[in-house]
């Protein structure tokens, strides 16, 4: 302690305008990480990178690409409102992920069918039917999906608005929980509205982390659903050759192979070399 008040008076002036010089440092640096045009120039950066452009975004499960989860697990960690930070810590992961695809490391070991749900045309009726009807349709609609997947001894991963998405150990067992789940889904109606429903299977070894999977072969599953157009329902090549003998028969479904349009795009996000057909549910 110096004998000089002067000195004293100082020290304790430099000590209470420290904490006044480190809150501006990072008010400025928040500023910063908060530039719109900073953001949006990384945003940019991000969608010439490698993986997927939408990498952290818990809605883009049907989106372009397939790192997805572990983005939403790793943004539990980060701050949630838009960011420099936050994006260019988004971006390593989606390089890295897709580096892991792309080396075959992005798999799993475990082999399970997947399945995607999506309710056709469903946006277009809740509108003007209101919260309280599209509330009661997707309670009833979660009973009639969603009851069949469980005793089956498949898992509902997540729900995803007017769909879900589930794993099962065996491609046998979720085709039959899609048969009881459109024909429960036949006998659900709301304000006279029925719903239909799409559906996407696929089978593969994705990487499981926490409670959700992901990989290549997730966004194959959710490619499957999109094709499934007003209400059919979709399986890819690996699914079926990896049935046991007879369920397609004991089940009561048929099988046609699916054909693009002369001039449609392939679909994106699938193999070309992969198999798609659709399944027709003879049971009434």
């Amino acid at each position: 302690m110096s004998d000089d008040p002067a000195e004293e008076n100082s020290a304790e002036l430099d000590a209470a305008q420290t904490p006044k010089r480190g809150d501006k440092v990072l008010g400025w640096m928040g500023s910063v990480n908060r530039q719109p045009q900073l953001i949006e120039g990384l945003r940019r950066v991000r969608r010439a990178l490698p993986g997927d452009p939408a990498f952290g975004d818990p809605l883009s499960t049907a989106g372009p690409g397939s790192a997805r989860a572990i983005a939403r697990v790793a943004d539990r960690f980060l701050d949630h409102q838009p960011g420099a930070s936050r994006e260019m810590s988004l971006g390593a992961l989606q390089v890295w992920q897709a580096l892991l695809e792309r080396t075959g490391r992005g798999r799993g070991t475990q082999e399970v069918t997947i399945v995607f749900t999506d309710l056709v045309g469903f946006s277009s009726w809740s509108l003007p039917a209101g919260d309280s009807a599209t509330l009661a349709l997707l309670r009833d609609v979660a009973r009639a999906v969603e009851t069949p997947i469980v005793d089956r001894g498949g898992h509902v991963v997540k729900r995803l608005g007017d769909g879900v998405m589930a794993v099962f150990p065996s491609p046998d067992r979720a085709i039959d929980a899609v048969v009881a789940a459109q024909e429960a889904l036949a006998e659900v109606e709301v304000d006279g509205y029925r719903p239909r429903m799409r559906v996407g299977i696929h089978t593969g070894v994705p990487r499981q982390i926490g409670s959700d999977w992901l990989g290549v072969d997730v966004t194959i599953a959710a490619r499957m659903m999109e094709l499934g157009g007003d209400g059919n329902v979709m399986a890819s090549s690996a699914t079926l050759e990896s049935l046991q003998p007879g369920t397609l028969d004991e089940l009561g479904v048929g099988v046609k192979p699916w054909r693009r349009a002369f001039f449609a795009p392939a679909p994106s996000g699938v193999p070309s070399d992969l198999g798609i057909w659709r399944l027709r549910l003879r049971r009434p």
